[in-house]
């Protein structure tokens, strides 16, 4: 029914907009929508996922690299585990690749990913580079927690990640990095214009929980352990595997012996629901904001759907 025309097409549907967008929560099936979008119309992913960067978090990041196929990626692989990438790589790295395949006259296909990234690229943020500040560590030595988290609000209320807060090291990276956004006085980058289609996935929340569900149990069977144990034998410390979230932090601490297999799959399965949750909160947050959001119906053909969106925007 949709038959495109590479050049004609794809010309149309890019000056309607340069950047189409899939979201939803976890276990919605974001990847393999945007890969059959970014194939059907000769596009590229861009993955706005903080743990796909990392070479060797495949499983528990859900890069399902075999899905992919012939389509081009970006974002993923790109950095070994123990960089800290942070947003403002993120940020540099996207609107490089972002101009090189517009100047490719391909279409750029996001597939997010994490709140904080998806939120830079959509909303703009402005963002300069802050090396360590020593001296600044040391005064916040002394201050406690609740001090911090006092302190960074004063300096910068409205703060665009609110785990920054709960842990003491970010909140110092963070006070640090606000510091030297107020203090810098380089010029802020120039990025290029965004012209968003944004597509999300929903799903009844009982429909999101099977999936969840049965996503962990296959990835617990296909290999996810082995993963964190063969990176720790690699040299990736417990501490930092810990750090990358969930599914890192849970199975190193059952290869620690901290907790059972049972109590491990028990306490990922009830987070990764509570993660979803949050992923749902965090689109209708970003609706509001003002980002137009078209809504495909999970439980239906995604694809036809999207496309029929696709199809009204020429």
């Amino acid at each position: 029914m949709f038959i495109l025309c590479p050049s004609h097409y794809k010309d149309k549907l890019m000056s309607k907009f340069n950047l189409l967008v899939i979201l939803g929560p976890t276990a919605s099936g974001k990847t393999q929508l945007a890969v059959q979008l970014a194939r059907h119309l000769g596009g590229e992913i861009l993955s706005a996922d903080s743990r796909q960067v990392y070479r060797g978090l495949d499983i528990g990041s859900g890069k399902d690299l075999e899905e992919y196929e012939e389509v081009p990626y970006h974002l993923i692989d790109i950095v070994d585990p123990g960089y800290e990438f942070n947003i403002f790589d993120f940020q540099n790295t996207f609107f490089d690749a972002f101009d090189d395949i517009i100047e490719r006259k391909k279409i750029p296909v996001m597939a997010g990913g994490s709140a904080l990234y998806v939120d830079s690229i959509l909303n703009g943020y402005q963002l300069v580079p802050v090396a360590k500040n020593e001296k600044l560590r040391e005064k916040l030595s002394h201050y406690s927690h609740q001090e911090l988290s006092e302190y960074l609000l004063s300096i910068k209320p409205n703060q665009h990640n609110t785990t920054d807060l709960l842990e003491r090291d970010r909140l110092v990276r963070a006070i640090e990095i606000a510091e030297g956004e107020q203090n810098n006085s380089l010029s802020l980058p120039e990025f290029p214009e965004i012209k968003p289609l944004v597509i999300a996935i929903k799903w009844e929340r009982s429909i999101t929980r099977s999936r969840i569900t049965k996503r962990l149990k296959f990835r617990l069977e296909h290999g996810l352990i082995e993963e964190v144990r063969d990176l720790h034998h690699n040299g990736i410390s417990w501490q930092t595997l810990e750090y990358y979230g969930l599914e890192y932090r849970l199975v190193a601490q059952y290869l620690q012996n901290q907790i059972t297999r049972d109590d491990m799959f028990e306490r990922l399965n009830i987070a990764i629901h509570q993660f979803a949750k949050k992923q749902d909160t965090w689109l209708r947050r970003l609706q509001r904001k003002g980002v137009l959001i078209h809504w495909v119906d999970g439980t239906e053909n995604c694809f036809e759907q999207s496309l029929k969106l696709i199809e009204q925007m020429k």
